[in-house]
C-alpha cells in the first residue's frame, strides 16, 4: 500500500540576540520535543508553502507575515518517515525579529535558545543529526536534501543542492 505524502513548513524565528524560537510539541510525532513552529500545508485549498508559512506564523505565534518576510533556506524530502508516510518540508527563516516569547499555543509552548544550546535539548534525532547542521550552514543561502528512512536500516541522506549563506553560522 502506498504511503501518504504530507507537506509542511517550518519557521526558523529569531530574536534580536539571534536566539532561536522553538516550540515544545504537545502532540505526536514530536511529543515533548523542541522544534521550530510550523505546520501542514492545506493541499485541498491549493495553499502555497509561503502562504502556509504566513498562516502558521499567525496561528501559532501571532505574527502577521507576508511572503517577503520569509527566506526559503531549505527543502527536505523524507521517504518513508517512521514507516508512516513521506514528508516534504519547506524550511523558512522568518526575517522580522521577534521581541518576546509568544504565549503558549494548543500545539505547544515556546522558548528562545542560543544556537549552541539547541543540540543539548530533546529534539528529533533527524533535526539534531542533519537538519540543524544544514540550516546553520545554509542560513541566508539554500539547500535541498533527501532522506531515505528505512525501518531498522537507519537513514540515508543526500544533499541535492547547496548554496551557502552567511559565514557567521
Amino acid at each position: 500500500m502506498p504511503l501518504p505524502y504530507k507537506i509542511a513548513t517550518l519557521l526558523y524565528c529569531f530574536n534580536h540576540q539571534d536566539e532561536t524560537l522553538l516550540m515544545r510539541r504537545k502532540f505526536k510525532p514530536n511529543l515533548g520535543l523542541w522544534s521550530p513552529c510550523g505546520g501542514k500545508l492545506h493541499m485541498d485549498e491549493g495553499e502555497s508553502p509561503y502562504t502556509c508559512a504566513c498562516r502558521e506564523a499567525a496561528e501559532e505565534i501571532g505574527l502577521q507575515l507576508s511572503p517577503a518576510d520569509l527566506h526559503l533556506t531549505g527543502i527536505v524530502s523524507e521517504l518513508g518517515y517512521e514507516g508512516q508516510g513521506h514528508w516534504l518540508l519547506f524550511l523558512f527563516e522568518v526575517l522580522p525579529r521577534l521581541t518576546a516569547v509568544p504565549p503558549a499555543h494548543r500545539e505547544g509552548d515556546f522558548a528562545f535558545f542560543a544556537a549552541e544550546k539547541i543540540a543539548a535539548l530533546p529534539i528529533p534525532q533527524t533535526d539534531l543529526e542533519q537538519i540543524w547542521p544544514l540550516f546553520w550552514r545554509h542560513r541566508g543561502g539554500f539547500f535541498a536534501a533527501h532522506c531515505r528512512c528505512a525501518p531498522g536500516a537507519g537513514q540515508q541522506w543526500t544533499l541535492e543542492e547547496s548554496f551557502h549563506g552567511r559565514a557567521d553560522h
